[in-house]
């Protein structure tokens, strides 16, 4: 009887346990930094529209468009019409921590002008992540159960979903990069001065921690996903 009980026991959902701390963790560290940065003015003045305006006309990009979109630090680049997507925190704001997310969003709009291959990349990969991640979970059930452990369904299953695990670590330095654009050209067309731009240092930083989580998670997923299945047979 104990030895039915120790065996119903999972130690690997520990691993799922900390991915999903890891990623609260980062969650509460970015709406920390942004709530407190989020109440410093620039000293220029300007709404995090106004300088992502001012960012990508002065890389020469007149043909994405700033836009307004409902919700909280919803904001995105768009490759597919070519626009820069502000949240409602960010669009009208005059503080550094919206002009550091905006500017973020634009560094994304110009690594898609200067076919940056890492979004190049990420951008490819993403109808397959999308259906490896739909399906790999039934197909590694679907393999356990007409053929075992050992079934080279589950094998494949396992496969499909570390797509996802390649998706996130691509994503890795799409958003450091794109956010050392924005620092870089706040602080030389001085729309951010002086403590400012390590205020958005600050910001984009904490950002950041949210898609190493969002990358530690898949990964730890994944081991989980190997020690359940991938190494076992059956007798």
């Amino acid at each position: 009887m104990y030895g039915y009980g120790y065996r119903m026991f999972d130690p690997t959902i520990f691993l799922v346990l900390i991915g999903v701390v890891l990623s609260m963790a980062a969650s509460a560290k970015v709406n920390s930094t942004y709530a407190k940065f989020s109440q410093v003015r620039s000293m220029t003045g300007l709404t995090g529209a106004e300088a992502a305006k001012r960012l990508l006309n002065s890389q020469g990009i007149y043909d994405v468009q700033v836009r307004h979109v409902a919700g909280k630090l919803t904001d995105h680049y768009d490759p597919r019409t070519k626009t820069v997507n502000l949240s409602d925190a960010v669009y009208g704001s005059t503080s550094v921590a919206a002009i550091g997310v905006a500017a973020h969003e634009c560094g994304h709009a110009i690594q898609d002008n200067t076919e940056y291959v890492p979004l190049r990349l990420r951008a490819a990969i993403v109808p397959a992540v999308n259906i490896g991640a739909t399906i790999s979970w039934p197909v590694i059930i679907f393999g356990v159960l007409i053929g075992g452990l050992g079934s080279p369904l589950v094998m494949i299953g396992i496969l499909l979903f570390s797509l996802s695990v390649l998706f996130q670590l691509v994503t890795l330095p799409v958003e450091f990069n794109a956010s050392a654009r924005a620092v870089r050209l706040l602080d030389s067309m001085g729309i951010l001065k002086g403590q400012e731009v390590g205020y958005t240092k600050q910001v984009l930083g904490a950002a950041a921690l949210t898609y190493v989580a969002a990358a530690a998670g898949s990964i730890l997923q994944l081991l989980r996903l190997v020690i359940l299945f991938g190494g076992r047979r059956d007798d």
